[in-house]
């Protein structure tokens, strides 16, 4: 399956759901899909990555296993960030009012269905 395809469906799957992007380890974007700016995603996927690398770090100090994704709740919204393998993030924003235990549950399928497709 196309990853501009799981992207899609991850976020119109989620009400509230903004945009995905599938992002290289350097934050260079290989896919997204988002309603708004795609420029805006793009900065959002980089920024929101170097948070989720200096976390993957947390598990060589502490006996944690490895970071697999984390929920970030701001003034304005709700990002998920989480690892694709050791190569790839993907980052997913919603709206303040979306449901983020149902966002977390699909990000975790389509996160399995872009890692089989990559590796």
């Amino acid at each position: 399956m196309p990853f501009k395809r799981l992207l899609t469906t991850l976020v119109e799957s989620v009400p509230g759901g903004n945009g995905a992007i599938l992002a290289d380890w350097e934050g260079e974007a290989v896919e997204q899909f988002s309603h708004g700016d795609p420029f805006e995603m793009k900065v959002t996927a980089a920024h929101w990555g170097i948070l989720l690398t200096q976390l993957k770090g947390l598990h060589e100090k502490f006996a944690t296993g490895s970071v697999q994704e984390t929920v970030i709740s701001t003034d304005e919204q709700y990002v998920i960030v989480g690892a694709i393998g050791e190569d790839y993030a993907l980052v997913m924003t919603m709206d303040r009012n979306a449901l983020p235990l149902l966002a977390l549950k699909k990000f975790r399928d389509t996160a399995q269905l872009l890692h089989k497709e990559i590796y």
